[in-house]
Formats: structure tokens, C-alpha cells, sequence
């Protein structure tokens, strides 16, 4: 159908929960409306929700190069069963690495008609691929991702500071943000047991995040281009974030949903499928972030899904040096996230400020995140009370282990329509209709 209206008691709009009628025409919302004029075909949905879909800013889909640790096909179809609409993929991870003008064109070759949902890229800033930034922002990427530290992948070198005074000044005159993976190797680190979890947290301490968020500041300062903090652990380097914008700063700060539901004390020895960087901290640092997420101090909240094969997460070993540091869990971005938010009382409206309407202004999609007129309807219908347990058997990734297995989660999604078409219900797939999303197009 090209014009339709889906009705709800519940309907998210950025201005808070209220019913009514949202009506789709030609895959945009064209408007809300309090009663459905006559004649408009129309599904009415009674109490479950119906809001924006998610828009991950924070996503490693590996294709092409490394399919066998994920892609697009796999990925996009969890998640649009965990509602989300629009993912923008990582430079990284994947081969060629996103750092050119022709890696990006062939990343598009890869993955084009293997989607279900909406899809965009970031770029890469590296060592000596200065001269590409601009052909690559001229071609729609929506933004780019540097890494302070060895990132695990030798496509993609980490950037040092002639790298990023080179970079940065290009991003500021287009206004285009520098994602930032925020750790300094500062070598203070004594030996440690491979095997036992606090020892692999003590050798990522918060003390490389802090210096990595002060440093990265000063370049800011210096060449003012807008900086974006990916994956925060480290909940009392907020204030520096804080101290930043008072000055009018353009700084943006993400965090994840593995640092709000897990912590390190609940984390057993060689539960390597818990490995990431920065690596899950303490219970008192996940209640300081949900403060910080609560209070709107963290912009976004996304997946930073960055699964492998099992194998390279040496389970049998244990060994958390040895491991591929990444979560596994964008199909459980929503139900993970609500299940907390929800017995901290975190409004509707605001979870999907950070969840989708604040990530659709990160990449410069203004059509996207909100339930707005003329906005893409990128929806989804879901019941917040209905809890479902975790099992392996319904992951839909490539492949199945992720730490969120086992886990009673909240927030069962029904429906996930991309631009007013449905491609998720009730289990079923549609046919992919993903198609490629470019910073500040609006269609």
C-alpha cells in the first residue's frame, strides 16, 4: 500500500507518548493525526507502541573481506527483528578497510540488495589518507572514525597526532564529525592472568580513556572540528565532556548497552564472549553511566556490534588476551536498553532521543529517527511489558554466541516497517529493501 495509516494508543513522537494515527504515504510520514480521514486504509494496533525505529550509529557488519565474522545480510535481518531501521557500518573490520574513495565503492558493490534495513558508511582516518577525505565526504560518507590505540586489525592504523592535524581541519570545514575510539596506551600496566577478567580490565585502565578524551579535546579546540566520543566505559570522564561544551565545544559522547546491563563483578574468568574495548567496568561506574544517560550527558546510546566467529574468541582457552575484543548484540539493542531504562523510569521519549533522533543527527540523516512529517516512516510496533528469555536458537547473527544468551530481556519487538514497508513481522521476512543513506541527502 502507498498510503495507509497505523494506529496506536501509544505512538513515541518527540514531544512525548500519545495516541494516534500516523499515516504513510509513498514511504514518508506525512502526518499525526488525531482522527484518520475516510477511505485511507487503515491498521489499528491498540496499546502496544509504535515508535521511530533505531538508527545505530555504531555497527561492524565485515563485509566485504570478513563475511565470515558477519555481514550485511545476517546483520540487517537482527536487526530489523530488534527494531532497528538504519545502520551506519564502521570502517573497520572489513577489507579493503573504508579509508578510500574506492574501498568505498567497493563496500557499495558488496553489500547492495543484501540489506533489509537502511544502511550508511563511515570513513576511515588513517595515516597518509589525508587526500581521500574529501572525495569520500564528496560520495556521502557520514562521518569518519579514528582509533588513539592499535585498533586489532592491521587495515586500519591507528592515528597519531600529525594524522589527526592533517584530518581535522578537512572535517571542520565541512562540518563533519571525527568519531574518536578514545584510549591512549600509556605502557603503566603490570603483568596479569590471562584467563581472570578483572586482570584484563586492570590492563585497559580508565586512566587511557581520560587522557585520550583531554588530548583529543585539544585538538578539537585547535582545528574545531566536531569530535564524537564512540563507545565511553568510563563514566568520570564526563565531566572533561561537560568542561568541553561549557566552552561551546562541538563534542557528542555515545555509550553502549554492554556497559549499562553488565559489570565487571558479574563477568567469570574466561567468559571471553564479555571481551571488548574499553572493557565493561565496575558496577558503580554502570550506575554513573546511567546517570549520565538519564541526565542526557551521553548523547546516544548504540550497539557497537562487533561480532567474530567463535573461535576467535577462544572460549576453550579463556585466555582474555588472546581473544577478538567485541560484543555480539544489535539484535538486542532495544530489549537489552529498555529493561534497564524501564526500572529507572526513562522516559519513551527520551530513550528514543538517544537511540534514534540524536544518532540520525550524528550521521546527518535529518529524514531519519523521529516520527515527524516528512520524515522516512521507518517504524516499529513493539510491547514494552512482554519479556522473552535469550536463546540461542533465535539469534539471527551469523553467529549465535553473544553474553546477552540466558538473559530474560523486556521489550518484545512485532513489527519493523522501513520506509513504510514492512520487512519485519512477527518472525517473517520480507525481501531486503535497504538502500544506502548519505549524510545531509534527504530524499
Amino acid at each position: 500500500m502507498a498510503d495507509f495509516y497505523l494506529h496506536s494508543q501509544r505512538v513515541v513522537t518527540p514531544s512525548g507518548v500519545v495516541p494516534g494515527f500516523v499515516r504513510v504515504r509513498d514511504g514518508r510520514i506525512l502526518c499525526v493525526d488525531v482522527l484518520p480521514e475516510k477511505g485511507v486504509p487503515l491498521m489499528t494496533y491498540g496499546n502496544l507502541i509504535l515508535s521511530p525505529g533505531l538508527v545505530d550509529t555504531h555497527a561492524h557488519l565485515n563485509e566485504p573481506g570478513r563475511t565470515e565474522w558477519e555481514g550485511f545480510e545476517t546483520a540487517t535481518r537482527a536487526a530489523a527483528s530488534g527494531g532497528v531501521t538504519t545502520i551506519v557500518d564502521m570502517p573497520l573490520n572489513c577489507v579493503p578497510a573504508t579509508t578510500t574513495r574506492v574501498a568505498l565503492e567497493t563496500k557499495r558493490r558488496a553489500v547492495k540488495d543484501h540489506a533489509w534495513v537502511d544502511y550508511g558508511f563511515w570513513g576511515g582516518v588513517v595515516p597518509g589518507n589525508e587526500a581521500e577525505l574529501d572525495p569520500m565526504m564528496d560520495s556521502g560518507v557520514c562521518g569518519f572514525k579514528a582509533f588513539l590505540i592499535d585498533s586489532g586489525v592491521r587495515e586500519f592504523e591507528k592515528a597519531d597526532k600529525a594524522t589527526l592535524l592533517k584530518a581535522m581541519p578537512r572535517l571542520a570545514r565541512r562540518r563533519v564529525p571525527l568519531l574518536v575510539h578514545a584510549e591512549l596506551d600509556r605502557g603503566d600496566v603490570s603483568a596479569h592472568d590471562s584467563r581472570r577478567y578483572i586482570d584484563y580490565l586492570r590492563s585497559r585502565p580508565r586512566t587511557w580513556e581520560e587522557a585520550a578524551i583531554k588530548w583529543v579535546i585539544v585538538l578539537a579546540q585547535e582545528t574545531v572540528c566536531p569530535i564524537h566520543i564512540v563507545h565511553l566505559s568510563d563514566a568520570l570522564s564526563l565531566p572533561l565532556i561537560a568542561q568541553a561544551r561549557s566552552r561551546g565545544m562541538p563534542i557528542s559522547v555515545e555509550t553502549c548497552p554492554h556497559y549499562l546491563v553488565f559489570a565487571a563483578e558479574t563477568i567469570a574468568d574466561g567468559q571471553t564472549h564479555f571481551k571488548c574495548a574499553p572493557p565493561i567496568r565496575e558496577e558503580a561506574n554502570r550506575e554513573l553511566l546511567w546517570k549520565g544517560v538519564l541526565s542526557g550527558a551521553i548523547d546516544c546510546v548504540v550497539s557497537d556490534h562487533s561480532p567474530c566467529t567463535p573461535a576467535l574468541k577462544g572460549l576453550e582457552s579463556g585466555d582474555f588476551h588472546k581473544a577478538w575484543g567485541g560484543i555480539a548484540g544489535i539484535q538486542f539493542l532495544l530489549g537489552s536498553v529498555w529493561t534497564e531504562a524501564a526500572e529507572r523510569g526513562w522516559p519513551l521519549s527520551k530513550l528514543f532521543r538517544a537511540m534514534a533522533q540524536n544518532t540520525a543527527r550524528l550521521a546527518g540523516l535529518s529524514h531519519k529517527g523521529a516520527i515527524l512529517p516528512g520524515n522516512d516512516a521507518d517504524l516499529i510496533l513493539w510491547d514494552p511489558e512482554e519479556q522473552f528469555v535469550v536463546e540461542t536458537r533465535q539469534v539471527l547473527h551469523r553467529h549465535s554466541l553473544t553474553p546477552y544468551a540466558g538473559r530474560t530481556l523486556r521489550g518484545s519487538v512485532k513489527k519493523t516497517w522501513v520506509r513504510g514497508q514492512l520487512v519485519y513481522d512477527e518472525g517473517h521476512f520480507s525481501a531486503p529493501v535497504g538502500r544506502e543513506v548519505r549524510r545531509g541527502e534527504r530524499p
